[in-house]
Protein backbone atom coordinates (compact mmCIF):
# COMPACT_ATOMS: atom_id res chain seq x y z
CA UNK A 1 0.00 0.00 0.00
CA UNK A 2 2.95 2.42 0.86
CA UNK A 3 4.77 1.60 -2.40
CA UNK A 4 1.49 2.66 -4.19
CA UNK A 5 0.96 5.39 -2.38
CA UNK A 6 3.96 6.76 -3.17
CA UNK A 7 3.86 5.90 -6.73
CA UNK A 8 0.90 8.05 -6.86
CA UNK A 9 2.28 10.87 -5.42
CA UNK A 10 5.76 11.12 -7.88
CA UNK A 11 3.58 10.04 -10.76
CA UNK A 12 4.28 13.19 -13.03
CA UNK A 13 2.23 11.79 -15.94
CA UNK A 14 -0.89 11.57 -13.82
CA UNK A 15 -0.13 15.06 -12.41
CA UNK A 16 -0.13 16.85 -16.06
CA UNK A 17 -3.13 15.06 -16.60
CA UNK A 18 -4.98 16.72 -13.42
CA UNK A 19 -2.96 19.61 -14.28
CA UNK A 20 -4.33 19.94 -17.77
CA UNK A 21 -7.79 18.40 -16.75
CA UNK A 22 -8.09 21.51 -14.69
CA UNK A 23 -6.72 24.48 -17.61
CA UNK A 24 -9.16 23.02 -20.04
CA UNK A 25 -12.35 24.92 -18.28
CA UNK A 26 -10.85 27.50 -16.65
CA UNK A 27 -13.95 29.24 -15.38
CA UNK A 28 -15.45 26.34 -14.35
CA UNK A 29 -12.54 25.35 -12.07
CA UNK A 30 -12.16 29.01 -10.83
CA UNK A 31 -16.00 29.25 -9.91
CA UNK A 32 -15.73 25.48 -8.27
CA UNK A 33 -12.46 26.38 -6.32
CA UNK A 34 -14.15 29.84 -5.07
CA UNK A 35 -16.72 27.99 -3.53
CA UNK A 36 -14.33 26.29 -1.40
CA UNK A 37 -12.19 29.09 -0.57
CA UNK A 38 -15.05 31.05 0.16
CA UNK A 39 -16.35 28.75 2.90
CA UNK A 40 -12.64 28.39 4.45
CA UNK A 41 -12.35 32.46 4.21
CA UNK A 42 -15.38 32.86 5.95
CA UNK A 43 -14.11 30.25 8.56
CA UNK A 44 -11.27 32.11 9.21
CA UNK A 45 -12.64 35.78 9.58
CA UNK A 46 -15.62 34.22 12.18
CA UNK A 47 -13.20 32.53 14.01
CA UNK A 48 -10.64 35.63 14.16
CA UNK A 49 -13.82 38.22 15.01
CA UNK A 50 -15.23 35.40 18.00
CA UNK A 51 -11.78 35.57 19.53
CA UNK A 52 -11.58 39.51 19.16
CA UNK A 53 -15.04 39.80 20.88
CA UNK A 54 -14.08 37.03 23.87
CA UNK A 55 -10.14 39.09 24.16
CA UNK A 56 -12.73 42.12 24.52
CA UNK A 57 -15.02 40.68 26.88
CA UNK A 58 -12.25 39.18 29.33
CA UNK A 59 -9.76 42.27 28.67
CA UNK A 60 -12.44 44.25 30.55
CA UNK A 61 -12.46 41.77 33.64
CA UNK A 62 -8.70 42.31 33.90
CA UNK A 63 -7.35 39.92 35.99
CA UNK A 64 -10.19 39.56 38.54
CA UNK A 65 -11.03 36.80 40.05
CA UNK A 66 -13.38 34.85 38.54
CA UNK A 67 -14.19 32.26 41.40
CA UNK A 68 -15.54 35.25 43.37
CA UNK A 69 -18.37 37.70 44.73
CA UNK A 70 -18.88 40.76 46.67
CA UNK A 71 -21.47 41.50 49.53
CA UNK A 72 -23.18 44.53 51.01
CA UNK A 73 -26.32 45.05 53.31
CA UNK A 74 -29.21 46.60 52.26
CA UNK A 75 -32.54 47.53 54.28
CA UNK A 76 -34.34 44.32 55.59
CA UNK A 77 -37.73 43.99 53.28
CA UNK A 78 -39.05 41.40 55.97
CA UNK A 79 -39.79 42.58 59.81
CA UNK A 80 -37.72 40.19 62.48
CA UNK A 81 -37.09 39.78 66.15
CA UNK A 82 -39.63 42.90 66.93
CA UNK A 83 -37.71 44.52 63.91
CA UNK A 84 -39.76 45.90 61.01
CA UNK A 85 -39.09 46.03 57.69
CA UNK A 86 -36.80 49.18 56.12
CA UNK A 87 -34.38 48.47 58.76
CA UNK A 88 -30.54 49.55 58.13
CA UNK A 89 -27.78 47.83 59.44
CA UNK A 90 -23.84 47.45 58.81
CA UNK A 91 -21.69 44.82 58.49
CA UNK A 92 -18.59 44.92 61.01
CA UNK A 93 -15.25 43.51 60.68
CA UNK A 94 -15.96 40.74 63.20
CA UNK A 95 -18.28 38.92 60.91
CA UNK A 96 -15.26 38.68 58.67
CA UNK A 97 -14.13 36.89 61.08
CA UNK A 98 -16.96 34.59 61.59
CA UNK A 99 -17.16 34.35 58.16
CA UNK A 100 -13.45 32.80 57.86
CA UNK A 101 -14.25 30.26 60.83
CA UNK A 102 -17.64 29.18 59.37
CA UNK A 103 -16.78 28.40 55.61
CA UNK A 104 -13.32 26.84 54.76
CA UNK A 105 -13.87 27.05 50.98
CA UNK A 106 -13.06 30.39 50.92
CA UNK A 107 -9.88 31.49 50.12
CA UNK A 108 -9.81 35.58 50.69
CA UNK A 109 -12.19 37.58 52.51
CA UNK A 110 -11.38 41.35 52.82
CA UNK A 111 -13.02 44.12 53.86
CA UNK A 112 -13.80 47.94 52.09
CA UNK A 113 -15.28 50.88 53.75
CA UNK A 114 -15.68 54.15 51.65
CA UNK A 115 -14.47 57.23 52.77
CA UNK A 116 -17.76 59.32 53.28
CA UNK A 117 -19.94 57.08 52.04
CA UNK A 118 -21.03 55.28 49.34
CA UNK A 119 -20.12 57.50 46.23
CA UNK A 120 -19.15 60.22 48.14
CA UNK A 121 -16.47 62.00 47.59
CA UNK A 122 -13.23 63.50 49.08
CA UNK A 123 -11.46 67.02 48.31
CA UNK A 124 -7.47 66.32 47.79
CA UNK A 125 -5.28 69.41 47.24
CA UNK A 126 -1.43 69.11 46.27
CA UNK A 127 0.14 72.33 46.38
CA UNK A 128 -2.07 74.57 43.94
CA UNK A 129 -4.34 71.53 42.59
CA UNK A 130 -7.51 70.64 44.25
CA UNK A 131 -9.98 67.49 42.86
CA UNK A 132 -12.61 65.65 44.69
CA UNK A 133 -12.09 61.85 44.36
CA UNK A 134 -13.68 59.07 45.97
CA UNK A 135 -11.40 57.26 49.43
CA UNK A 136 -11.75 53.91 49.76
CA UNK A 137 -10.34 52.16 52.38
CA UNK A 138 -8.97 48.38 51.84
CA UNK A 139 -6.70 46.07 52.85
CA UNK A 140 -3.46 44.22 51.11
CA UNK A 141 -5.48 40.73 50.39
CA UNK A 142 -7.70 43.11 47.87
CA UNK A 143 -5.16 43.43 45.23
CA UNK A 144 -5.54 39.74 45.16
CA UNK A 145 -9.43 39.88 44.16
CA UNK A 146 -9.22 42.74 41.85
CA UNK A 147 -5.31 43.57 40.56
CA UNK A 148 -3.95 46.60 39.33
CA UNK A 149 -0.67 47.55 38.03
CA UNK A 150 1.47 49.75 39.88
CA UNK A 151 2.56 52.86 37.81
CA UNK A 152 4.78 53.93 40.23
CA UNK A 153 5.94 53.41 44.07
CA UNK A 154 3.84 50.09 46.11
CA UNK A 155 0.75 49.09 47.15
CA UNK A 156 -0.55 49.02 50.75
CA UNK A 157 1.18 46.67 52.89
CA UNK A 158 0.15 45.00 55.97
CA UNK A 159 2.27 47.39 58.25
CA UNK A 160 0.87 49.92 57.14
CA UNK A 161 -2.76 48.57 57.82
CA UNK A 162 -1.52 47.11 61.79
CA UNK A 163 0.32 50.51 61.95
CA UNK A 164 -2.73 52.36 60.51
CA UNK A 165 -0.49 54.54 58.62
CA UNK A 166 -1.30 57.86 56.74
CA UNK A 167 -0.07 56.50 53.39
CA UNK A 168 -2.29 56.75 50.03
CA UNK A 169 -2.24 54.94 46.96
CA UNK A 170 -3.24 57.02 43.64
CA UNK A 171 -5.30 55.97 40.77
CA UNK A 172 -3.44 57.10 37.36
CA UNK A 173 -6.46 59.67 36.96
CA UNK A 174 -5.61 61.56 40.15
CA UNK A 175 -2.08 61.62 39.50
CA UNK A 176 -2.64 63.44 35.91
CA UNK A 177 -5.28 66.05 38.01
CA UNK A 178 -2.64 66.84 40.49
CA UNK A 179 0.68 66.46 39.43
CA UNK A 180 2.07 67.91 36.75
CA UNK A 181 3.82 65.51 33.92
CA UNK A 182 6.63 63.46 34.78
CA UNK A 183 6.49 64.93 38.21
CA UNK A 184 7.64 62.03 40.86
CA UNK A 185 4.50 61.22 43.55
CA UNK A 186 6.14 59.19 45.90
CA UNK A 187 7.03 60.29 48.90
CA UNK A 188 5.00 63.53 48.40
CA UNK A 189 2.25 64.36 50.53
CA UNK A 190 -1.63 64.86 49.56
CA UNK A 191 -4.09 66.32 51.63
CA UNK A 192 -7.40 64.15 52.06
CA UNK A 193 -10.05 66.50 54.11
CA UNK A 194 -7.99 68.60 55.10
CA UNK A 195 -5.22 65.85 56.74
CA UNK A 196 -1.76 65.04 55.17
CA UNK A 197 -1.33 61.58 53.70
CA UNK A 198 2.33 60.20 52.25
CA UNK A 199 1.87 59.00 48.96
CA UNK A 200 3.07 55.52 48.86
CA UNK A 201 2.45 54.78 44.78
CA UNK A 202 0.23 55.38 41.73
CA UNK A 203 -1.86 52.46 40.42
CA UNK A 204 -3.89 51.93 36.45
CA UNK A 205 -6.42 49.99 36.30
CA UNK A 206 -6.34 46.64 34.57
CA UNK A 207 -9.98 47.27 33.06
CA UNK A 208 -10.74 48.62 29.89
CA UNK A 209 -13.73 51.36 29.59
CA UNK A 210 -15.56 53.22 31.97
CA UNK A 211 -14.74 50.62 34.57
CA UNK A 212 -11.14 51.22 33.98
CA UNK A 213 -12.15 54.98 33.77
CA UNK A 214 -13.66 54.57 37.51
CA UNK A 215 -11.33 52.88 39.16
CA UNK A 216 -8.64 55.33 38.26
CA UNK A 217 -10.46 57.80 40.02
CA UNK A 218 -10.36 56.02 43.29
CA UNK A 219 -7.83 56.60 46.23
CA UNK A 220 -7.07 53.80 48.37
CA UNK A 221 -5.98 54.18 51.94
CA UNK A 222 -5.45 51.52 54.26
CA UNK A 223 -9.03 49.64 56.00
CA UNK A 224 -7.83 51.06 59.81
CA UNK A 225 -6.74 54.14 58.62
CA UNK A 226 -10.22 54.77 57.39
CA UNK A 227 -12.10 53.87 59.91
CA UNK A 228 -10.51 56.09 62.11
CA UNK A 229 -9.95 59.22 59.75
CA UNK A 230 -14.02 58.57 59.29
CA UNK A 231 -14.61 57.39 62.43
CA UNK A 232 -16.13 54.32 61.23
CA UNK A 233 -15.27 51.80 64.78
CA UNK A 234 -15.12 48.03 62.53
CA UNK A 235 -17.70 49.45 59.93
CA UNK A 236 -17.59 47.27 56.79
CA UNK A 237 -19.49 48.53 53.47
CA UNK A 238 -18.79 45.28 51.66
CA UNK A 239 -16.53 42.10 51.60
CA UNK A 240 -15.09 40.89 48.59
CA UNK A 241 -14.74 37.05 48.86
CA UNK A 242 -12.83 34.25 46.23
CA UNK A 243 -13.37 30.74 46.75
CA UNK A 244 -10.66 28.39 46.49
CA UNK A 245 -10.06 26.64 43.47
CA UNK A 246 -13.07 24.47 42.08
CA UNK A 247 -15.27 25.64 45.08
CA UNK A 248 -18.81 26.15 44.52
CA UNK A 249 -18.97 30.14 44.47
CA UNK A 250 -22.99 29.71 44.60
CA UNK A 251 -22.56 27.80 47.37
CA UNK A 252 -20.38 29.99 49.52
CA UNK A 253 -22.48 32.73 48.91
CA UNK A 254 -25.57 31.32 50.73
CA UNK A 255 -23.59 29.96 53.46
CA UNK A 256 -22.08 33.66 53.77
CA UNK A 257 -25.90 35.34 53.86
CA UNK A 258 -26.78 32.86 56.72
CA UNK A 259 -24.32 33.66 58.39
CA UNK A 260 -24.67 37.37 58.41
CA UNK A 261 -28.58 37.19 59.02
CA UNK A 262 -27.57 35.24 61.85
CA UNK A 263 -25.24 37.64 63.10
CA UNK A 264 -27.89 40.64 62.65
CA UNK A 265 -31.11 39.85 63.26
CA UNK A 266 -32.50 39.76 59.52
CA UNK A 267 -34.71 36.90 58.64
CA UNK A 268 -33.86 33.62 56.88
CA UNK A 269 -35.53 34.26 54.26
CA UNK A 270 -34.92 38.01 53.64
CA UNK A 271 -32.60 37.67 50.66
CA UNK A 272 -33.70 41.55 50.21
CA UNK A 273 -31.51 42.48 52.85
CA UNK A 274 -28.20 41.82 50.88
CA UNK A 275 -27.01 43.32 47.90
CA UNK A 276 -24.13 41.33 46.21
CA UNK A 277 -22.43 40.77 43.01
CA UNK A 278 -21.59 36.97 41.56
CA UNK A 279 -18.78 37.02 39.62
CA UNK A 280 -18.22 33.59 39.41
CA UNK A 281 -21.89 33.22 38.14
CA UNK A 282 -21.47 36.08 35.89
CA UNK A 283 -18.21 34.41 34.61
CA UNK A 284 -20.00 31.27 33.80
CA UNK A 285 -22.11 33.00 31.97
CA UNK A 286 -19.57 34.60 29.65
CA UNK A 287 -17.88 31.17 29.45
CA UNK A 288 -20.83 29.42 28.43
CA UNK A 289 -21.50 32.09 25.59
CA UNK A 290 -18.46 32.25 24.00
CA UNK A 291 -18.52 28.11 23.73
CA UNK A 292 -22.16 28.41 22.31
CA UNK A 293 -20.44 31.56 19.80
CA UNK A 294 -17.30 28.79 19.14
CA UNK A 295 -19.92 25.95 18.14
CA UNK A 296 -21.71 28.13 16.12
CA UNK A 297 -19.06 29.82 13.88
CA UNK A 298 -17.85 26.32 13.61
CA UNK A 299 -21.50 25.37 12.31
CA UNK A 300 -21.87 27.55 9.77
CA UNK A 301 -17.80 27.54 8.58
CA UNK A 302 -18.31 23.49 8.07
CA UNK A 303 -21.81 24.10 6.38
CA UNK A 304 -20.32 26.89 4.02
CA UNK A 305 -17.55 24.30 3.48
CA UNK A 306 -19.25 21.79 3.34
CA UNK A 307 -21.57 23.07 0.75
CA UNK A 308 -18.45 24.12 -1.52
CA UNK A 309 -17.21 20.68 -1.30
CA UNK A 310 -20.25 19.06 -2.29
CA UNK A 311 -20.09 22.05 -5.99
CA UNK A 312 -16.61 20.04 -6.27
CA UNK A 313 -18.33 16.64 -5.65
CA UNK A 314 -20.60 17.64 -8.50
CA UNK A 315 -18.31 19.21 -11.18
CA UNK A 316 -16.25 16.29 -10.93
CA UNK A 317 -19.26 14.10 -11.97
CA UNK A 318 -19.88 16.11 -15.14
CA UNK A 319 -15.90 15.83 -15.20
CA UNK A 320 -16.32 12.24 -15.30
CA UNK A 321 -19.25 11.73 -17.65
CA UNK A 322 -17.06 14.06 -20.41
CA UNK A 323 -14.46 11.64 -20.01
CA UNK A 324 -16.23 8.76 -20.00
CA UNK A 325 -13.78 7.44 -23.07
CA UNK A 326 -10.58 8.27 -21.91
CA UNK A 327 -11.34 6.27 -18.91
CA UNK A 328 -12.69 3.44 -21.04
CA UNK A 329 -9.33 3.61 -23.20
CA UNK A 330 -7.52 3.74 -19.84
CA UNK A 331 -8.97 0.50 -18.10
CA UNK A 332 -8.94 -1.45 -21.78
CA UNK A 333 -4.70 -0.38 -21.46
CA UNK A 334 -4.47 -2.44 -18.20
CA UNK A 335 -5.29 0.63 -16.09
CA UNK A 336 -6.48 -0.52 -12.61
CA UNK A 337 -9.15 0.41 -10.52
CA UNK A 338 -7.06 1.99 -7.76
CA UNK A 339 -5.15 4.37 -10.19
CA UNK A 340 -8.24 5.54 -11.73
CA UNK A 341 -9.37 5.89 -8.44
CA UNK A 342 -6.17 7.90 -6.88
CA UNK A 343 -6.96 9.83 -10.24
CA UNK A 344 -10.06 11.32 -9.31
CA UNK A 345 -9.55 11.95 -5.98
CA UNK A 346 -6.15 13.16 -6.20
CA UNK A 347 -7.66 16.02 -8.77
CA UNK A 348 -10.66 16.18 -6.14
CA UNK A 349 -7.94 16.99 -3.00
CA UNK A 350 -5.85 19.15 -5.24
CA UNK A 351 -8.47 21.53 -6.08
CA UNK A 352 -9.85 21.72 -2.39
CA UNK A 353 -7.13 21.82 -0.91
CA UNK A 354 -5.41 24.45 -3.13
CA UNK A 355 -8.63 26.56 -2.78
CA UNK A 356 -8.59 26.28 1.24
CA UNK A 357 -5.25 27.25 1.42
CA UNK A 358 -5.58 30.27 -0.48
CA UNK A 359 -9.52 31.15 1.69
CA UNK A 360 -7.35 30.30 4.89
CA UNK A 361 -4.40 32.52 3.76
CA UNK A 362 -6.54 35.59 2.66
CA UNK A 363 -8.78 35.02 5.75
CA UNK A 364 -6.29 35.38 8.02
CA UNK A 365 -4.81 38.51 6.52
CA UNK A 366 -8.24 40.11 6.82
CA UNK A 367 -7.69 39.22 10.57
CA UNK A 368 -4.52 40.73 10.82
CA UNK A 369 -5.79 44.23 8.99
CA UNK A 370 -8.39 43.93 11.21
CA UNK A 371 -6.21 43.52 14.48
CA UNK A 372 -4.02 46.34 13.19
CA UNK A 373 -6.94 48.58 12.20
CA UNK A 374 -8.10 48.36 16.45
CA UNK A 375 -4.77 48.49 17.45
CA UNK A 376 -4.47 51.96 15.82
CA UNK A 377 -7.74 52.75 17.50
CA UNK A 378 -7.44 55.43 20.75
CA UNK A 379 -11.34 54.91 21.56
CA UNK A 380 -11.79 54.03 25.60
CA UNK A 381 -14.30 51.58 24.62
CA UNK A 382 -12.62 48.69 23.59
CA UNK A 383 -15.69 46.26 22.13
CA UNK A 384 -13.51 44.29 20.07
CA UNK A 385 -9.20 43.35 20.69
CA UNK A 386 -6.75 41.30 19.06
CA UNK A 387 -8.99 39.14 16.87
CA UNK A 388 -6.50 36.20 15.96
CA UNK A 389 -6.85 32.69 14.45
CA UNK A 390 -5.43 29.44 16.59
CA UNK A 391 -2.66 27.86 14.15
CA UNK A 392 -4.01 24.55 15.83
CA UNK A 393 -7.51 25.57 14.66
CA UNK A 394 -5.85 26.51 10.99
CA UNK A 395 -4.08 23.14 10.76
CA UNK A 396 -7.56 21.25 11.95
CA UNK A 397 -9.54 23.23 9.36
CA UNK A 398 -7.31 22.08 6.70
CA UNK A 399 -7.28 18.46 7.89
CA UNK A 400 -10.90 18.90 7.63
CA UNK A 401 -10.84 20.38 4.22
CA UNK A 402 -8.76 17.89 3.17
CA UNK A 403 -10.97 14.73 3.87
CA UNK A 404 -13.80 16.58 2.74
CA UNK A 405 -11.72 16.86 -0.39
CA UNK A 406 -11.36 12.95 -0.08
CA UNK A 407 -14.97 12.42 0.20
CA UNK A 408 -15.89 14.64 -2.52
CA UNK A 409 -13.85 12.65 -5.09
CA UNK A 410 -14.87 9.01 -3.61
CA UNK A 411 -18.42 9.33 -5.64
CA UNK A 412 -16.94 10.53 -9.02
CA UNK A 413 -13.86 8.31 -8.55
CA UNK A 414 -17.03 5.17 -8.33
CA UNK A 415 -18.32 6.33 -10.85
CA UNK A 416 -15.32 5.82 -13.16
CA UNK A 417 -14.30 2.82 -12.02
CA UNK A 418 -17.70 1.46 -12.97
CA UNK A 419 -17.31 2.27 -16.37
CA UNK A 420 -17.19 -0.51 -18.81
CA UNK A 421 -14.21 -0.60 -21.00
CA UNK A 422 -15.99 -1.41 -24.19
CA UNK A 423 -19.19 0.76 -23.56
CA UNK A 424 -16.87 3.63 -22.89
CA UNK A 425 -15.11 3.46 -26.11
CA UNK A 426 -18.18 3.25 -28.23
CA UNK A 427 -20.26 6.19 -26.03
CA UNK A 428 -20.03 9.39 -27.90
CA UNK A 429 -19.87 12.98 -26.08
Amino acid sequence: MNKKLKTMIIDYDKWQEIFHTLKKNKVRTGLTAFGVLWGIFMLMVMLGAGKGLENAVYSGMGDFATNSMFIWSQATTIPYKGFPRNRWYRFELDDMYAIKRNIPEIEIITPTVHGGGWQVTSTLIYGDQKGNFRVEGIMPEENKVDPVDIFKGRYINDLDELNRRKVALLGHRVYEELFKKDEEPVNTYVKINGIYFQVIGVYKSKHTGGWGEEQNSIVFIPFGTTEQIYNYPDIVDHFSIVGKPFANIDKIQDEVMTILAKRHSVHPNDKGAFGYNNVGKEFRKVKGLFMGIRGLIWLVGIGTLLAGVIGVSNIMLIIINERTQEFGIKRAMGATPFKIISSVISESVFLTSVAGLLGMAFGIYVVELVNKAVGSSNSNEIMFMNPEVDFRVAIAALIVLIIFGIFAGIIPAKRAVSIKPIEAIRSEN
